[in-house]
């Protein structure tokens, strides 16, 4: 029973979307995915099918291409925070994906919520 990192998150995250999908009813997710050098947010209507807004640590006007640190995912969490209020979003349910909830997801997170998104 030897579970490799790739195994351990696919498994995280097939259970993080499936209780989201449960409890969902119609609200808006917001998911995040992270890689080694960058960090984005997608707020996605799942019964439409089709992404609100989106924010991401590559859009220059941000002011953090190419980082990945707690800096650039507080301002992605502040930037998608503006895009929702703009978008009419007030509250979505946070998709974290695979990922654990600690340093940059959690940065990212509070920030959305000091934007006025509630989860």
């Amino acid at each position: 029973m030897a579970n490799n990192k790739r195994e351990l998150f696919l498994k995280r995250r097939l259970r993080v979307r499936n209780k989201i999908k449960a409890m969902s009813n119609g609200k808006l997710r917001l998911s995040v995915h992270r890689s080694s050098k960058n960090i984005s947010v997608q707020l996605i209507d799942d019964v439409k099918g089709v992404t609100i807004a989106a924010a991401s640590s590559l859009e220059k006007d941000l002011g953090v291409v190419g980082k990945n640190n707690v800096e650039a995912a507080t301002k992605v969490g502040a930037a998608i925070a503006e895009r929702a209020k703009k978008a009419g979003v007030e509250e979505c349910f946070f998709d974290r994906g695979g990922f654990l909830f600690h340093g940059k997801i959690k940065a990212l997170a509070d920030a959305a919520r000091e934007g006025g998104l509630k989860f």
